[in-house]
């Protein structure tokens, strides 16, 4: 039986693996791991809770929201925010546990569960090991001690969650975006409303699309992984630059007037010099990850910035970050973290981030981002192989050696073996993308031969 915890909390298709009955019995087994933990010695406990608007999360707030007050948790229900605003708020209200209600930029059958720890922080795997030992064991027929009476939680809505939370933003911010015409797109999902509402409240003038989330349309051709929309409504109505959010609102690319693309990495080199500048670039430092573009890297080290690089996933650098107290980090697909202000990745204050460097300089985001240049990136998958062997297979080992001869100080080789699926992707970075794709195909039929 695999681990329900992965590197993202609880996934699965809401109402097949992922049940209003699993939602109870992990929310109560939450209860239990942490107060055998002390996490709640002294005093009463709360959470706050919140979700992104799919259908299936109303049923499962529901089953979490009974599962914790039956275990003698205080809820604090917070409605449709962002990921990052329930992490900010289990922060900034002392609660003792935060659980949202989200799989982020999957489609809308597919629903999870994330619990933060008291502070906003994700909560730590041991205790993950845990809620799922307990839960297993209660769902086999192990009897819960329950409290009654006055023991039982109480829950209430906590509305004065979303103005809380647009201030905290707002409030952070280095400068206003007077001047600035913005199209955020929502992605129909958690930040439909709090975006919209950060930037108007920073001076910008806002355009949305993507805002009307209705249970069922949430990431359906907007937000993060569908730019088409936000490219051409920023040329349509000759915007500035344009906010892309995914589903829960943890990642945040971009989109210049001219309707190009400004991904992950180039907002992290944009953020790090305006950090710099300001003296918030702690250890003149920036996290990346392994999958980070080498255009990137090269523009960083020109700059005199050091990238230190992880595994993939925004967990990873995270882990970096606060072991090292860095202040910036993220990955190519849009989750930044800034730990000054956020303990996890956040869309919108990343974006009004991006737009008070564009309002502060009076530059372009497309100046701004023309800091690094993009290589382009082959990324192939190579399916059924023996992903075990891809580090000690000698014939592979040749066969990326022969690559990084030929691609030189100009390009880069990545073989990395899927995490979830019996396949090798392959990746190659080039200045020249059919350099990119030739090698890249070559390297493929290498890992292929070796490995299938």
């Amino acid at each position: 039986m695999g681990r329900l915890f992965g590197t993202d909390g609880v996934r699965g298709v809401a109402n097949a693996d992922l049940t209003a009955e699993m939602a109870l019995g992990l929310s109560v087994a939450a209860a239990h791991v942490l107060a055998e933990a002390g996490t709640f010695e002294g005093h009463r406990p709360v959470a706050v809770v919140g979700r992104d608007p799919r259908a299936s999360g109303e049923f499962l707030e529901a089953a979490m929201v009974a599962g914790l007050a039956s275990a003698g948790v205080d809820v604090l229900r917070v409605g449709v925010l962002p990921t990052p605003a329930v992490a900010q708020l289990t922060g900034a209200l002392d609660a003792d546990l935060g659980v949202m209600l989200s799989a982020s930029h999957n489609p809308m059958p597919d629903n999870g569960i994330k619990f933060f720890a008291r502070g906003g922080h994700k909560l730590a795997d041991e205790l993950e090991d845990r809620i799922e030992t307990t839960y297993r064991a209660h769902a086999s027929g192990e009897p819960w001690d329950r409290p009654t009476g006055t023991g039982v939680g109480r829950v209430r809505d906590y509305d004065e969650g979303f103005d809380a939370y647009v201030a905290h933003l707002v409030g952070v911010l280095p400068n206003r975006l007077d001047g600035l015409k913005v199209v955020i797109d929502g992605a129909h999902g958690a930040a439909a409303r709090v975006s919209p509402e950060a930037f108007a409240r920073s001076g910008a003038e806002v355009v949305t699309i993507g805002t009307d989330p209705d249970g069922i349309n949430i990431n359906d051709g907007y937000g993060s992984t569908h730019l088409a929309r936000l490219q051409a409504a920023v040329v349509e109505h000759r915007a500035d630059l344009g906010i892309a959010h995914d589903g829960d609102a943890d990642r945040c690319l971009a989109v210049d007037a001219t309707g190009r693309e400004v991904d992950g990495d180039q907002i992290l080199a944009v953020l790090a010099l305006a950090m710099r500048e300001a003296g918030d670039l702690r250890g003149d430092t920036v996290v990346g990850t392994v999958m980070s573009n080498l255009g990137f890297k090269l523009a960083m080290r020109r700059e005199g910035v050091q990238l230190v690089q992880t595994a993939v996933g925004d967990r990873y650098v995270l882990e970096e970050m606060k072991s090292h107290g860095y202040a910036l980090g993220g990955e190519q697909s849009g989750h930044v973290i800034v730990l000054d202000h956020a303990t996890t990745g956040d869309g919108t204050l990343t974006g009004l981030l991006l737009a008070a460097r564009v309002a502060a300089t009076g530059r372009t985001l497309a100046d701004l981002a023309g800091v690094m240049e993009r290589l382009p990136q082959v990324l192939v998958n190579v399916p059924d192989v023996d992903k075990s062997r891809v580090a000690s297979s000698a014939d592979v080992a040749a066969a990326v050696a022969e690559a990084e001869r030929e691609l030189g100080e100009t390009g880069r080789v990545l073989l990395r073996p899927s995490g979830t699926e019996p396949l090798v992707r392959v990746m190659v970075e080039a200045a020249d993308i059919e350099q990119a794709r030739s090698v890249a195909g070559r390297l493929a039929d290498a890992v292929k031969s070796a490995l299938g």
